[in-house]
């Protein structure tokens, strides 16, 4: 059901007062007018500001109201004059106003009363979701959704007809593609990064794909609790985790409209549990390289604020965004760190935060594949890691010898040196117990090194900066070990080895350490 559908059935059910969560203002005065002229072309469409005072669509002769007191009156007045009339009356600014006059809460509350047997009702916009809780009763509110790609495309449309001497050497499904780099914007936003692009050099092409992407990027940047990512990594980029690999290679296809054909439900996401260092992160951004998918990282500290209702306000906007951008990845990373950050003296918003996030999880239609990381399963609650919240939970263990082979060739390749003139198999013994970030991190000082002596780097190098480092599984033995005894417990799915022998090599691999 579109927000123009939904209004206009709250209008026909009598609702006095609708309250509509935006800051596109005029995007909102627009889909209130095309409510008003489908359900009664007569009637007005009439708004108020502080500024401004009364505006009324229809042209007509309004009343004087400097103050919003003075406006809920003379709304009530225009109301009785006339009470057949279907007229929207839309108050803007008014969350200035009702968080701080009990007189204007009072006389909202009046006038939302009276409205219940007349033609007219009245909308708040707002761009907050702090509704006075003597108003719940009686308000119905309701988020005014991003522009879709459809929206989008037509205000592009819209900015090349009206633009002069614009040339396009974009094909139709170009001109999509650049509609739909713009989702996640707002119709204002969309337009500025439309413009830009215009007006650089007077062509549409190609480039301004990326340019239009860039422009979003900043913007969701600014939200401060996701941050937009272009995918780069392959899974070459990944030694090892072949089971993962399988598993997200048989759901490459599964966002197209094949795959909704068929009858296969978008996938909803993974949990990444497991040792510091074993490429949790990098999996993420691996994930989103390979499906084509744009990456968002949610960044749950960021999301706490200091205000009442800011923390819950800022997770719903995070969560709102991704569904407009989705297709896409929602990458949170370290989830039991994130969801420590609002502290156990938050007066329950971290519990909140935790169970918007819960929810949304588990009731999302639109195509959001969540990738969660975690380093800490004890601290999870239980209802986080279910089915129906995640398709799969995958274990990331020490690296085996073959792993570690892998990953090693992937770094020396990284840094431009051919992996046949190391002795891989002899470093790879070497350095049993190494997760992958501290096999690149040995890599890195050995070329460090041989740098400083002016020379290329070799095996002896690479070996004795194995020789030196102390590895996670030796410090922190203990949380290794509990991590495997979680494992073999069968509560995840290694993401190394098959499903059949996964127990056993878990449980082979523990009694090793």
């Amino acid at each position: 059901m579109t927000i123009e559908n939904e209004i206009g059935l709250y209008l026909r059910a009598r609702v006095p007062l609708l309250v509509l969560v935006t800051v596109e203002e005029q995007r909102a005065l627009d889909v209130l007018e095309r409510v008003r002229t489908a359900r009664d072309a007569s009637g007005d469409l009439v708004s108020w500001d502080i500024a401004g005072e009364f505006r009324s669509a229809a042209k007509r002769a309004m009343p004087q109201a400097p103050v919003p007191e003075k406006a809920l009156e003379k709304i009530a007045e225009m109301v009785k004059a006339a009470p057949k009339r279907r007229d929207l009356y839309v108050l803007k600014d008014f969350h200035e106003f009702w968080s701080k006059s009990p007189v204007v809460r009072r006389k909202l509350r009046n006038l939302a009363h009276d409205l219940v047997y007349t033609g007219s009702s009245l909308v708040v916009t707002t761009p907050v979701r702090d509704v006075p809780r003597e108003l719940n009763d009686d308000a119905v509110v309701l988020d005014l959704p991003l522009p879709d790609a459809e929206a989008l495309r037509a205000e592009l449309d819209r900015m090349i007809t009206s633009t002069s001497g614009v040339r396009s050497e974009l094909t139709p499904q170009g001109m999509s593609r650049l509609a739909q780099a713009a989702l996640g914007l707002t119709s204002t936003q969309a337009r500025r990064a439309f413009a830009k692009a215009i007006v650089r050099d007077q062509v549409l092409d190609e480039k301004d794909i990326g340019a239009v992407l860039a422009e979003k990027k900043a913007v969701i940047r600014a939200s401060q609790a996701l941050e937009f990512t272009a995918p780069e990594e392959t899974p070459d980029d990944i030694g090892g985790l072949d089971a993962l690999k399988r598993w997200l290679t048989l759901r490459e296809r599964a966002f197209g409209d094949e795959a909704a054909a068929y009858g296969l439900p978008a996938p909803k996401g993974l949990a990444l549990i497991g040792i510091p260092g074993t490429g949790k992160s990098l999996t993420a951004k691996m994930i989103s390289g390979m499906w084509r998918l744009p990456l968002l990282r949610l960044d749950v500290g960021a999301v706490f604020g200091s205000l009442v209702g800011e923390s819950e306000e800022r997770i719903r906007q995070a969560l709102n965004l991704a569904e407009t951008v989705a297709p896409c990845v929602l990458w949170v990373d370290e989830l039991e760190k994130s969801l420590a950050a609002g502290g156990s003296s938050d007066s329950g918003t971290s519990q909140r935060v935790l169970g918007t996030l819960l929810t949304w999880m588990q009731e999302k239609t639109k195509p959001v594949f969540v990738v969660a990381t975690a380093n800490d399963v004890s601290t999870l609650p239980p209802e986080m890691l279910r089915r129906g919240r995640f398709d799969e939970v995958f274990f990331l263990d020490l690296p085996t010898e073959a792993e570690r082979r892998e990953i090693l060739t992937v770094h020396l390749r990284k840094r431009r040196r051919d992996p046949a003139r190391f002795d891989v198999v002899r470093l790879a013994r070497l350095s049993d117990g190494c997760v992958g970030a501290e096999l690149e991190q040995v890599v890195v000082d050995a070329m460090y090194r041989a740098f400083a002596e002016e020379r290329d780097i070799t095996t002896d190098d690479i070996a004795e900066a194995i020789g030196r480092l102390v590895p996670l599984s030796r410090s922190q033995r203990e949380a290794i070990e509990n991590l495997r005894v979680w494992l073999s417990e069968g509560r995840a799915q290694s993401a190394s080895f098959a499903e059949a022998g996964r127990a056993a090599e878990a449980q082979v691999r523990l009694e090793l350490a």
